[in-house]
């Protein structure tokens, strides 16, 4: 074992719940925060939409089927941003290990928490209330020994609850476990595993390493491992960003030039306008197309030196764009990644019988 204290906490449908802390007049009905239109998107879901079946990145026209009395409020990104820095600064209270992995989750290793409470349960429980008592907002959380387990225990009490896996009980946690809940196994790995009568973590803790590095290469040993409830990834506050990107869809499908690469030219601002305030410089800038056929095409370029300025980004950006022309049909979505940051990657201090 790793002799770590790990938490992870999530916080509950948070956008939406945002949103209704907010606007009193939104509390205990049906919320999706995104789009109403045509191509709208479900960005997040009240708990009292989740029970009609409506979820995150769902379409908001299903959603909208699926529950009549939806309410679509717009996002607020600046003010989700702002909540989520006032998280973080009651986190930084009990630790520096904290490994953001979105404005509403993140781990933290409190194997030496700064208040010096007694147990990682302990800890979880104060954090929790702190954010109850200064944001009004609910906050899961899952501790264990690992980022495994930590993770797949905070949604085993949502909302507004926590749960322990303690070292004894994690190989038994996912032995019953899907292997499409396990990190890392996504849909399709999930179904290969399963045409081979892998269905659970027990069937694949039944597998060596070997025949699993011959059906899935490098990622057989880590299969190997979080089948039986092993994972030595450590807490990285400093966890290299490997890209930044931009991309929207649009009302109408795009089919003149001029209107197609405006559109690329306002996801390349987005993108540049991070690029700035994170003081990251990329040298391989993508272009992402998706017609209205649904059919993705993507072009990249790499170039020798980070790109330094915003009209750089534009242009090569703009001259992907045109290796398309014309359009085999319309274009509903555009986007722009700038990655190959050449920014130094910090690195992270390490954290030196433990009580859950």
């Amino acid at each position: 074992m790793t002799g770590r204290k790990i938490i992870h906490v999530d916080m509950d449908a948070f956008f939406a719940s945002v949103e209704q802390r907010d606007h009193p007049e939104l509390r205990g009905k049906p919320v999706a925060v995104g789009g109403s239109g045509g191509r709208g998107v479900v960005a997040a879901a009240s708990y009292e939409a989740r029970r009609f079946g409506v979820r995150s990145a769902m379409p908001s026209v299903t959603a909208a089927r699926l529950c009549p009395d939806l309410i679509f409020v717009r996002h607020r990104f600046d003010v989700y941003r702002a909540v989520s820095r006032q998280i973080r600064e009651i986190f930084a209270d009990y630790t520096d290990l904290i490994e953001p992995l979105s404005l509403d989750e993140a781990y933290l290793d409190v194997t030496e928490n700064r208040r010096g409470l007694p147990s990682a349960t302990d800890t979880a429980l104060e954090i929790r209330a702190r954010i109850l008592s200064e944001t009004k907002l609910t906050a899961s959380a899952g501790i264990s020994y690992n980022k495994l387990l930590a993770k797949l225990a905070s949604d085993m009490n949502k909302p507004n609850g926590q749960c322990v896996i303690t070292p004894a009980r994690g190989p038994d946690v996912v032995a019953g476990l899907e292997v499409g809940r396990f990190h890392g196994i996504g849909p399709k790995t999930a179904a290969k595993m399963n045409r081979m009568g892998i269905f659970t973590g027990a069937d694949l803790r039944a597998q060596d390493v070997a025949f699993l590095e011959r059906r899935f290469g490098k990622a057989g040993r880590w299969y190997h491992s979080i089948s039986r409830g092993e994972d030595h990834r450590p807490v990285s506050p400093h966890r290299a960003r490997k890209s930044s990107g931009s991309e929207t869809t649009f009302d109408v499908d795009l089919t003149d030039p001029a209107a197609i690469e405006a559109g690329l030219i306002g996801q390349a601002d987005d993108v540049w306008a991070w690029c700035e305030k994170a003081e990251m410089y990329g040298r391989t800038v993508t272009t992402k197309i998706k017609f209205a056929d649904f059919k993705i095409a993507t072009r990249s370029r790499t170039l020798p030196r980070p790109v330094a300025d915003r009209d750089t980004l534009r242009t090569v950006a703009v001259e992907l764009v045109r290796t398309i022309y014309p359009p085999r049909t319309g274009i509903r979505l555009l986007g722009v990644t700038v990655s190959g940051f050449a920014a130094p990657e910090p690195h992270a201090e390490a954290q030196m019988a433990l009580v859950f």
